[in-house]
C-alpha cells in the first residue's frame, strides 16, 4: 500500500519537475521575443506575464514538496 502511495508521488513529482522546466524555457522565450521588439506589444506583454506566473507558481509548488533538481 505504501509502495504504490511513493510510486504515484514520485510520478507526480517528476511531472511537476517536467513542467516546471517547459514552463521556464517558455517563460525565458517569451522574455527574449519582448526583449528585441521595436515596439511594447501588449499581446507579447501578457504572454510573458502568464508564462511568468505560470513559472513561479509551479516554483512554489514544488517547493513546498521540498522537491530537487538531480544533477
Amino acid at each position: 500500500m505504501f509502495g504504490r502511495k511513493r510510486k504515484l508521488k514520485r510520478e507526480f513529482d517528476n511531472r511537476l519537475l517536467n513542467l516546471l522546466l517547459e514552463t521556464k524555457d517558455d517563460w525565458e522565450q517569451a522574455k527574449e521575443i519582448e526583449k528585441y521588439l521595436i515596439d511594447c506589444d501588449l499581446e507579447v506583454m501578457i504572454q510573458r506575464k502568464i508564462a511568468e506566473s505560470k513559472y513561479f507558481h509551479l516554483f512554489k509548488e514544488a517547493k513546498e514538496r521540498q522537491l530537487r533538481m538531480e544533477p
